[in-house]
Parts: structure tokens; sequence; C-alpha cells
């Protein structure tokens, strides 16, 4: 059975610059889906959204736009308004597990909430014609929440559901919990995508022998701590290739220049690549010492010097 992977998005990482280098120097993932358009309450639409999923930013890619809302009113108002791009898909965030989102009835929040999800379900598939896919967790305060909400779901023509298969209220901690899934599974008369913890081929093998029957997974993570990962789980290795950290110096280089020219000033520029380097040092021998040397990188001539070193210890 051939696979689909596809990129989960990542608030603050998987953005237009991310996803083109990603692209180009590791490929792998089939579809990005965009980092979640929020409104607030107000019908606009912010410009750093507008850039992100622009098509002229995203010529090489599959890019699905993805909205957070507790709202029906912004949930047709950014449909019509990615439809007026070209898109023909949205997909719906009830996944965030972040307790600022959560508690504000939204992302992973919104889930026990099945009146509302019914209503804006609901109007999205009276008032448009934009074909709707779903990012959700299991629930916030426990893995039975999602099974409420499946005869709701059966209503809509709903192309897929990716579930992470965690509770809001874990965020990223504690084991995956796969029998909750595979209830899921079992339940839903939808199109099932899983996502959660793969972070080696190993592990995606597991997922793979314990879920026969899905065909699209899920990597959110773990892309960026291994950018590796999608080519080699198509590629069906375990083997890095010769010039791992020269491809990897390459894209780092990319994305580096690309936020540099964007960002105003020192400060924006290091916390951008220190987020990023919390993930990025994981591909590396000492972890530890990797990150240490980047967070000691006060700016930016020291950074790229930090930079150098890394790359070139690893390359040896």
């Amino acid at each position: 059975m051939s696979v689909t992977l596809l990129s989960s998005p990542l608030q603050g990482f998987t953005d237009f610059r991310f996803r083109n280098a990603f692209h180009k120097h590791f490929g792998g993932i089939d579809t990005f889906y965009s980092p979640y358009i929020r409104l607030n309450g107000k019908l606009e639409i912010k410009a750093s959204y507008e850039r992100d999923i622009l098509p002229e930013n995203n010529t090489t890619l599959e890019v699905i736009p993805q909205i957070i809302t507790n709202d029906a009113d912004e949930f047709l108002f950014v449909a019509k308004y990615v439809q007026s791009l070209g898109y023909k898909e949205l997909n719906w965030n009830l996944g965030c597990p972040y307790p600022m989102v959560a508690k504000c009835g939204m992302g992973s929040g919104l889930i026990s909430n099945t009146e509302r999800i019914n209503n804006i379900l609901d109007r999205a598939h009276s008032e448009t014609d934009i074909i709707v896919s779903m990012k959700m967790r299991m629930g916030y305060e426990n893995a039975s929440e999602i099974l409420d909400v499946f005869p709701i779901l059966e209503k809509y023509p709903i192309k897929n559901i990716a579930i992470h298969a965690r509770i809001g209220k874990q965020l990223y901690k504690g084991p995956v919990d796969l029998d909750s899934f595979q209830r899921c599974l079992d339940v839903s008369k939808h199109k099932l995508y899983y996502n959660g913890d793969i972070t080696s081929v190993e592990k995606f093998r597991e997922m793979q022998e314990r879920f026969p029957s899905i065909d699209h997974f899920m990597i959110g993570r773990g892309l960026i701590a291994d950018p590796f990962l999608p080519s080699m789980i198509k590629n069906n290795t375990t083997e890095y290739p010769e010039d791992r950290f020269k491809i990897f110096n390459a894209f780092h280089d990319e994305i580096y220049q690309a936020y540099d020219a964007f960002l105003q000033g020192p400060t924006p520029i290091r916390m951008k690549m220190l987020g990023f380097w919390e993930y990025f040092s994981e591909a590396f021998p000492d972890t530890q010492k990797t990150f240490k040397k980047i967070k000691k990188a006060q700016n930016s001539r020291v950074y790229e010097q930090a930079v150098k070193e890394i790359f070139s210890s690893a390359s040896k």
C-alpha cells in the first residue's frame, strides 16, 4: 500500500519560507498544511496569514490552508477568502492543545461542544462549496470526547479527519494513546489520518503495523527534528545520505537568510532560529552541547560562526 505523508502545521515554524526550503532540500512530504488562520472576532485577514498562503509563495507545493475558530461567520469568511485565492479545501483545527486557545473554546477545547461543531459544519456545507477537512485531538479532558462528535461528523461529507492520538491536556507530554485511536477507527465512517510521535522510520513502521488500514500519516515535530525523515520513510530506509549535514547546512542557510531578510533587528531572528535549533539539535551527536552553543550566540556574527562549527564538526 502506498503511503501519503503530510506535514502537520506548527505555528511559528512551518510557514511558506520553511515549506519551500524543506521541499527543495529534503522532499518526501506530499501535502503541507499551513499554520492556522485565527481572526479573533474581526473579519479581517492579517498580512502574515495572507503572505503565507498566497499562491505565488507556494508555487512548488500542495498546500491546504487551515483555520482555528469556534464561530461560523469566521469560518465562512475564511472559506470564501481562501477560495478567492484558488484553494478548494479548508482544514479546521480542533486539535490545538495550548490552554490559551482551548480555554477560549477553540482547538481541542471545542471538541466537547458538539452543538457548536454541528452549527459550523452545517453552515459551511449549506452556504459554501468549500471542501472541509479536520485536524483533531481525541478530546481535551479525556479521549472519549471525540466519540461523541463522530455522530455529528457523519452528517457531513468531510474529506478526512487527521487525529493526533493524545488529548489536549497532555500537550505533547506522555505517550500517544493508540487504543483510543483504534476506537476512533472502529467507530468513524470517515477517512482517518494518523498523527502523533512519528519521529523515526522505526516509529513509522510500528504505526503502520499497528494500523494497517491507515495510508495517510501526518508528521509534526519529527519533521523539524529530522528533516530527512519523510524521504527516508518513502524510500523505506533507515540510512541517511552520505552528505547529510551538507544538505542540512544548505537548508539552514536558506531559511536563515529568508527570515533574516524579513524580520526586523537581531533579537527576532535570534529567537526565531533558537526555536528551530531546539529541534535541529536533536539531529546532532551531542544535542545538549549543540543547543548550548546556539543559545550562547548573542549576535549574528557569533551565531553564524557557531552554526559553521556545528556543521563542520558533524560532517567529519
